[in-house]
């Protein structure tokens, strides 16, 4: 898949979210910044994105994905 393919994907489940794609064959690394994201646990900011690509990962088009799931204060202090 191309990176573009992914962003638009994460980004048409999780509105108004900054995403960042990198893309290796199959493994994909994303650092997705939302105010979506603003007081739940990571596990359920995880299963957000996840459910984004669900069909990707369920089809083998995406095989692994490492993420990083920020708000966007979060975001300005890792900068």
């Amino acid at each position: 898949m191309q990176p573009d393919q992914i962003k638009a994907l994460i980004q048409a489940n999780i509105p108004e979210s900054e995403v960042q794609v990198g893309v290796d064959g199959s493994h994909i690394n994303l650092v997705v910044v939302s105010d979506a994201f603003r007081g739940i646990t990571p596990v359920k900011k995880q299963q957000m994105v996840y459910a984004a690509l669900s069909e990707q990962i369920a089809d083998g088009s995406i095989h692994a994905v490492h993420m990083k799931t920020l708000t966007p204060e979060q975001w300005q202090q890792q900068q």
